[in-house]
């Protein structure tokens, strides 16, 4: 099987994308095409993957990466078997895409897309979105995702994601490949790691290192959104945290290690209320406790295990103090450690879903044949 896999929001080096997905397909013997920012993120291709180099959508302006990431479906669609969308600005291109396929009499593939999030709720965190157009766009989002439900195959990465849709979908989650024997924690060092921006609780994890220094050292592992950048950069500069700015995912999960604890300090936001953040899950997984605030399936996970601390949203002292008692307190921490890294290695294991992933694309593939008229290629390799 031929997967072309697009996105022109999500770093070329995504966790998701690049070391779940992709990396899954190519484990079962498939052939992937990567369509990605490479240039705009300066990231080259990884081996084994044919890259094409896509402009990246960023603010106000994404008619130019909307406008080439259709002229390459319109190209390639037709030249492989499945096509994995990640971005719901790719669903724009699909109106016309659909439209030149039939009238040339194209090849159609099966096109799936893979919903990261709740669109509409993350509409209100985008800063280059005018508050007065955010109401009308999130109308135009639900009427978009019954649109693409009717026409595509979705994958969801959350089981909440459901309620948005019609129909039953099947739910890939964002998991890691959980470490059979992390070294326990310990280390004088809190780490976050993700993507940085005000909802994710940027100012209040700088605020937290000010508290903490010297005696703790905080790092962040993660590009940052334009508006908490100069913040971010100033604490470095100050010595406050140590800010790395993005890793390839593999870098990055080895900062996991040892680590004291790992934070994660979203604000209250309607897109978080739905979505397990998939930090927390690293955190667990490499056997370290989580500081974390209390959205939901946060608090499920760090309560249902007892694998960390909770404290109130936008309250950094709170969040200092929970690491102080996590460094004083050597029994807690090992304990909290150990069980996070337990229920990540029974529950929340990438390899244990992977499968599932890989199959649902090659059922939809094999459909999309049939449907043509075709004989189904072989969808695992003889």
């Amino acid at each position: 099987m031929h997967v072309l896999v697009v996105t022109v929001v999500h770093h070329p080096e995504d966790a998701r994308i690049l070391h779940r997905q992709i990396a899954a397909l190519i484990a079962h013997g498939h052939t992937v095409t990567y369509a990605a920012p490479f240039t705009a993120r300066a990231t080259p291709p990884r081996p084994g993957v044919e890259g094409v180099d896509l402009p990246r959508a960023t603010g106000r302006d994404r008619r130019a990466a909307v406008r080439e990431a259709r002229r390459l479906l319109a190209r390639r669609g037709p030249t492989v078997d499945a096509v994995v969308l990640h971005d719901p600005e790719l669903l724009l291109t699909l109106p016309r895409t659909l439209r030149h396929w039939h009238r040339t009499g194209a090849r159609r593939p099966a096109v799936v897309w893979d919903v990261h999030e709740d669109t509409a709720a993350a509409l209100a965190m985008k800063g280059w979105v005018p508050r007065p157009l955010r109401p009308p766009l999130r109308l135009v989002v639900r009427a978009a995702e019954l649109a693409a439900e009717r026409h595509l195959h979705l994958l969801l990465a959350e089981h909440a994601y459901q309620r948005r849709f019609r129909r039953t979908h099947p739910v890939v989650p964002n998991l890691v490949t959980v470490p059979e024997d992390p070294p326990p924690a310990g280390d004088e060092r809190v780490v976050y790691l993700g993507q940085m921006s005000r909802a994710r609780g940027a100012e209040e994890l700088v605020a937290m290192a000010r508290l903490l220094a010297p005696d703790v050292r905080v790092e962040v592992i993660g590009a940052a959104d334009g508006d908490v950048r100069g913040v971010l950069a100033a604490a470095d500069r100050d010595g406050v945290l140590r800010w790395h700015g993005f890793l390839p995912n593999d870098a990055a999960l080895d900062r996991l290690r040892g680590a004291l604890a790992g934070v994660s300090l979203l604000r209250d936001e309607a897109n978080y209320r739905h979505s397990r953040p998939t930090k927390v899950v690293e955190y667990m997984a490499y056997g370290i406790p989580v500081v974390s605030t209390p959205n939901p399936l946060a608090a499920e996970l760090v309560r249902g295990h007892d694998c960390g601390l909770l404290v109130p949203f936008q309250a950094p002292a709170a969040a200092a103090d929970a690491v102080r008692r996590l460094r004083d307190d050597p029994e807690l921490r090992r304990a909290m450690g150990a069980r996070g890294h337990a229920a990540a290695r029974g529950a929340l294991h990438w390899p244990d879903c992977a499968a599932r992933f890989v199959t649902s694309l090659e059922g939809w593939a094999v459909a999309a044949a049939t449907a043509a008229g075709e004989r189904p290629r072989a969808v695992r390799p003889s």
